[in-house]
């Protein structure tokens, strides 16, 4: 089988980028399982694994398909789907618009993620953990560390700081500044916190190595959560909000989940965390090969000519605002 995978932003990614660092990883497993895989993205991308096309925004999608395509995995839902005349599916990342009717062969990247927009179908994502070089879990620096794209207020990193600073420890802001413009003035007072920016590759590595524990309260929804099991792989617990996916994530030995800077703060500073089965956990559990496994299971089934869902998967509820205290 031959796979196109069809998105908007560049591959590899260096710092922030979930969507892209997820489709580098199958695209890598999928061609370990013996599949051919190609890459319709922006200029400037490029794949030693695997081809790479341009996209051109002036084009019809259909129109820059290749023959010898098989079948089409779109990470945005395209434009005219009417006229796609190969088997495809698209894999919604994030949260729809309420009302925002999805495509009949729309999977979702976890459980609740589906359930939120009246499906079953969903794959959840997985990482090429050979790509995070070596773990000590004998190692703890003795800081706490927020990971993820700070300026989105439903990230909610004034919660993360609000806990370490209450639970007496410094945290670490990877993908963040003190001062943020970007949604308004903002400006970080406490030193108690330390920012990285958009921080990628071994710098990001070793900071999540060294790590005392992930604190994650956002304040929607989430999806899924790559920030949760990057840190957990490096035996990091978790400290978040009982949020969309992060239930599936996150067990009672992996973590806490809580909706209040007390809780959160409290078990910070009580919990006896067990690195070695978080790591291990997370190593099984959410890998490209796990993944790339169900993904293949969802692309036979289109082949076979069957749908994905019964009905247009819509979401029914807003996913933002959550409640923080």
């Amino acid at each position: 089988m031959h796979v196109l995978f069809v998105n908007r932003s560049p591959i590899p990614v260096f710092a922030y980028g979930g969507t892209e660092r997820v489709i580098w990883d199958l695209g890598r497993a999928l061609v370990r399982l013996k599949y051919k895989v190609t890459f319709l993205v922006p200029r400037g991308s490029y794949c030693e694994f695997a081809d790479v096309l341009v996209i051109d925004e002036h084009k019809r999608i259909e129109d820059q398909i290749p023959d010898d395509i098989d079948l089409i995995h779109f990470q945005f839902k395209p434009d005219h789907p009417e006229i796609i005349r190969k088997p495809w599916l698209m894999t919604q990342h994030g949260n729809s618009q309420v009302g925002e009717r999805l495509p009949q062969n729309t999977n979702f990247v976890s459980q609740d993620h589906a359930a939120r927009h009246g499906s079953d179908c969903y794959v959840r994502n997985g990482l090429n953990w050979d790509d995070y070089g070596k773990v000590d879990l004998q190692g703890n620096a003795g800081y706490a560390h927020f990971l993820g794209k700070a300026a989105w207020r439903v990230k909610n990193v004034k919660g993360a700081i609000e806990v370490a600073c209450e639970a007496g420890v410094p945290i670490k802001v990877l993908g963040g500044t003190r001062l943020n413009l970007k949604r308004g003035f903002r400006y970080t007072w406490t030193r108690q916190a330390s920012f990285y920016g958009m921080v990628g590759g071994e710098k990001k590595l070793n900071l999540l190595r060294a790590s005392a524990g992930l604190i994650f309260p956002v304040r929607w929804q989430e999806p899924f959560g790559l920030a949760v099991i990057e840190s957990m792989y490096f035996g990091a617990p978790v400290f978040a909000t009982p949020y969309g996916a992060m239930p599936e994530l996150v067990d009672d030995k992996s973590g806490v989940l809580a909706t209040n800077v007390h809780d959160l703060a409290t078990a910070w500073r009580s919990f006896n965390a067990d690195r070695r089965y978080i790591h291990e956990r997370t190593q099984e559990t959410f890998s490209a090969n796990k993944m790339a496994e169900s993904y293949v299971q969802l692309y036979e089934k289109i082949m076979n000519g069957e749908s994905l869902n019964a009905t247009l998967p819509e979401m029914t509820a807003p996913a933002k605002a959550l409640p923080w205290e």
